[in-house]
């Protein structure tokens, strides 16, 4: 499918056509932000409700399903299917993965600001379940698609130990003033939204973990990051097949003016 052409959330056809970041419905004229990729994989043992949550209906123009055996295919195709704006819909964190290497493949400089109550920076040595869908964060780092200085994890409660360490010799922002420091002289950013970080009242998510923040102080969070930087793309992954969902989703997706 090309990333010029997508299915309209309305019209159910493939009408909407890219205009630069945008898209536009021949169809019906309505304009969206963002171009949705849908990633319905869980790199991990028991995630296929994880997975599932990818074919959420969230208003965007749809203009790729990304499925492949491997998660080095998976982010291959992310990023050559991947629009000027995206907007990934997952399926597990590994979803941010390919997004990310693409943006940055066409920024000097691309910060990361990675909302989630993990860390995802374990390693295949340090993980304690083994899972990959708690590494993708660490992949991104070592892949050098990112420096760690311009990332900031924000609403992490339920780190390992390896995880705390690497945090503190990296250069990972966390913490209070985390965006800021993160942000600070870099021009564009992505947004990666483990829907896990909200209080699990807030959200039907794959990983609940208490003590998370309101839907209120994430979209203030979102808010300050499009005003401190351009948001190139976002996505939202963790989530649970509830349409209950589409709404938070779609007001954090405004916050980014996405």
């Amino acid at each position: 499918m090309s990333r010029l052409r997508a299915k309209c959330p309305d019209c159910k056809t493939f009408t909407a056509v890219a205009l630069g970041p945008d898209y536009e419905c021949h169809s019906c004229g309505r304009e969206f932000h963002a171009g949705l990729v849908r990633v319905p994989q869980a790199w991990g043992e028991g995630g296929e409700a994880m997975a599932e949550a990818a074919f959420l209906e969230l208003p965007y123009p749809e203009v790729a399903v990304v499925e492949a055996d491997t998660l080095e295919e998976q982010n291959l195709a992310l990023a050559a299917d991947l629009p000027e704006r995206p907007l990934v819909l997952g399926g597990d964190c590994c979803a941010h993965i390919g997004a990310v290497e693409g943006l940055a493949a066409r920024q000097d400089r691309l910060a990361v600001v990675w909302l989630d109550a993990h860390g995802d920076l374990n390693t295949p040595q340090t993980s304690p379940s083994g899972n990959t869908w708690g590494m993708p964060l660490r992949m991104i780092l070592d892949s050098g698609a990112v420096d760690a200085g311009d990332v900031a994890l924000v609403g992490a409660r339920a780190l390992d130990p390896p995880e705390e360490e690497y945090i503190a010799t990296s250069g990972v922002h966390a913490g209070e003033d985390a965006v800021a420091r993160a942000l600070d002289g870099v021009a564009c950013v992505y947004v990666a939204l483990d829907a896990d970080v909200l209080e699990p009242s807030e959200a039907s998510v794959f990983m609940p973990e208490p003590g998370g923040l309101s839907a209120d102080e994430v979209e203030a969070i979102l808010r300050d990051v499009d005003e401190r930087a351009s948001v190139l793309g976002a996505g939202f992954t963790g989530l649970s097949f509830e349409p209950t969902n589409v709404e938070p989703l779609t007001r954090f997706a405004a916050a980014l003016r996405l």
